[in-house]
């Protein structure tokens, strides 16, 4: 068992997701073994090759695990499947992706992803994985409160 199937275990463990979306072989591993022994969870796999093909998706998933995936599209194609699965609502979502495929740190930040880990494989290349949590990408910010604004006693009695 690599050390990324480790982390997504550990994930799924975590979430306890009652509807998981898998892609990529690693991830479906890991998916699958979830539904074995949560039968009346759903699993949804994507094609790692075309994973944008099953948009929109019918449902709103807890779980996403994506693996040898964002390797095989193009960077739009990643994009927009991250991006996809974010504002489809998502709750949480793990990528695991190589170091040196082309992907890096600020693509996931631009996106809400936290970089959780950098795992090495049975062959010793680098992988990262990264999270995104709907319940806690935007951290609450201290001046974004009527507080803080210029005229907080106006709060709630005039619009412009």
């Amino acid at each position: 068992m690599t050390n990324s199937h480790k982390a997504l275990a550990r994930i799924v463990d975590a979430c306890q997701p009652s509807s998981l979306l898998v892609c990529g072989a690693e991830a479906n591993e890991v998916g699958q073994h979830w539904y074995q022994h949560h039968p009346s969870s759903s699993v949804i796999t994507l094609d790692a090759y075309a994973p944008n093909t099953a948009f929109p998706l019918s449902t709103t998933q807890d779980l996403a695990l994506i693996t040898d995936t964002l390797e095989k599209v193009s960077h739009e194609e990643g994009k927009m499947l991250l991006g996809h699965l974010r504002n489809y609502g998502t709750h949480q979502i793990a990528v695991v992706v190589n170091s040196d495929q082309g992907w890096d740190f600020r693509d996931f930040i631009g996106l809400g992803f936290r970089r959780q880990a950098v795992l090495n494989d049975d062959k010793g290349a680098a992988q990262t994985l990264y999270t995104y949590n709907i319940d806690n990408y935007n951290h609450r910010r201290e001046w974004n409160n009527p507080k803080n604004w210029a005229n907080p006693e106006m709060w709630g009695k005039t619009w412009w």
